[in-house]
């Protein structure tokens, strides 16, 4: 019987709410929208690539019902595959490494998803990202049918976003001004942007990135949070992707998170509040009147235990997260 991807949990990928943030940005001269991808059934943005890039596997007869399905992720892909997989009846392998929360790793394998924990960086460029590759090149080699859906250069993975992350958001909000995005695997960004050149916007896109970061030629650092940023270029990556780059530190991806909360009560991601922050940072370069979206990749009860817990932010980052409004609301 030929697999099929459709109905059940597939009809809520998608379609998530676009709110301003008047609170968060009430003393700015121009309205910021966040788009809330937490609110997909799988938590974060990556539901949408995932039932693409196994939709559109599936309709090649690249996937059948054989197939095991491998992929590298830090945590957001991963459960997102594992909850398609779950419903399609397949075996899912995700290889990790020490920085996907615990929370994460017990979420995918909630799903029946099952970790390949990888524990030693590259040696070569002592990242955990070409360690992780490594490992998937060796799982799909153990198995004749795995298939590996490879978020880092599958055109389907920025199909996804073209498709449906930013025709949403134009079909609320027009042609924008600006478009903050963090990057990671670049399917998000460069998505959004083959989308703003079809309709001849002329937008300016923000990539949010990670400081530690080379994606953009950036000096690589350590990062402690997963989904931002990455050790080595990806297949995605084009130079034309973005117009403007805005590094945010660790800190300030908690900072943007706290404020997060403590406007308007949104509980997201580090990546979420590094995004924030880049356009905390930009305020004064950005036009009055002009209309901003914010992706806010995924929902934060995965880092409940880190960038939301005091102690942990004190130890790991030596400084004190204690929020405050900081004036009326």
């Amino acid at each position: 019987m030929k697999l099929k991807l459709e109905g059940g949990i597939t009809e809520a990928i998608g379609k998530t709410p676009l709110i301003q943030l008047k609170r968060l940005f009430s003393s700015e001269p121009f309205q910021v929208y966040g788009k809330l991808e937490w609110m997909n059934p799988g938590g974060s943005s990556k539901d949408r690539p995932a039932l693409y890039m196994l939709r559109e596997a599936i309709t090649r007869g690249e996937i059948t019902s054989d197939t095991v399905v491998v992929e590298s992720s830090s945590g957001n892909l991963a459960i997102s595959l594992a909850q398609l997989c779950s419903y399609l009846g397949l075996r899912f392998i995700c290889v990790v490494d020490p920085r996907t929360t615990e929370q994460h790793k017990r979420i995918i394998r909630s799903f029946h998803g099952e970790i390949d924990l990888v524990t030693e960086p590259d040696k070569e460029t002592g990242e955990f990202l070409p360690a992780r590759i490594r490992r998937v090149g060796e799982l799909v080699q153990q198995f004749p049918s795995a298939y590996w859906t490879n978020q880092y250069g599958n055109p389907d993975n920025c199909l996804a976003h073209m498709e449906t992350t930013m025709k949403e958001i134009g079909e609320q909000l027009g042609e924008i001004d600006y478009l903050f995005c963090g990057v990671s695997s670049c399917g998000t960004i460069r998505g959004c942007k083959e989308y703003i050149d079809s309709q001849k916007w002329s937008t300016k896109i923000v990539a949010v990135d990670a400081e530690g970061s080379v994606i953009f030629g950036g000096e690589k650092g350590p990062r402690k949070f997963p989904g931002l940023g990455a050790g080595i270029t990806p297949g995605l990556y084009r130079r034309d992707v973005a117009d403007l780059v805005a590094y945010v530190s660790d800190e300030d991806c908690i900072k943007g998170c706290r404020e997060l909360v403590g406007y308007e009560s949104v509980l997201a991601g580090a990546s979420s509040g590094g995004v924030i922050s880049a356009i905390r940072k930009m305020a004064a370069s950005i036009p009055a009147g002009s209309v901003c979206a914010a992706i806010l990749p995924d929902r934060g009860e995965r880092y409940l235990d880190t960038l939301y817990n005091d102690e942990w932010v004190r130890q790991e980052l030596g400084f004190d997260p204690s929020f405050t409004h900081g004036g009326e609301i």
